[in-house]
């Protein structure tokens, strides 16, 4: 099953560091750093990038799994780790990285 067609599950366990690459390949603007896994994304606005940010806010919390998320002018970083996993990455940090792009792939709402 694809990444988008999951739900995040609470205590979802740390993945093998080995099978961090294969899930990676499926979001591939995704970068792997000290435990999380982020990734930049750019703007045409300001308001698209606070569009963008509302619509991943309102996703993390239908997911009940939250990123962290740096936003400036025209861009913004979201970062995921699964701080119930002890800081580890988990299929959680994954679905989200996925339906985060999905999200980016529908274009500014704003």
């Amino acid at each position: 099953m694809k990444l988008i067609d999951q739900h995040c599950t609470h205590g979802a366990p740390a993945l093998d560091p080995a099978t961090i690459p294969a899930r990676l390949a499926e979001v591939p603007e995704w970068q792997a750093i000290d435990g999380t896994i982020a990734r930049d994304y750019a703007f045409p606005s300001y308001r698209a990038t606070i569009a963008f940010v509302n619509a991943v806010a309102s996703m993390a919390e239908a997911q009940n799994h939250h990123p962290d998320m740096t936003v400036g002018y025209r861009r913004c970083t979201v970062a995921y780790t699964t701080h119930s996993a002890g800081g580890a990455l988990t299929d959680n940090d994954f679905i989200c990285a996925a339906r985060a792009d999905a999200i980016y792939a529908q274009g500014p709402a704003a």
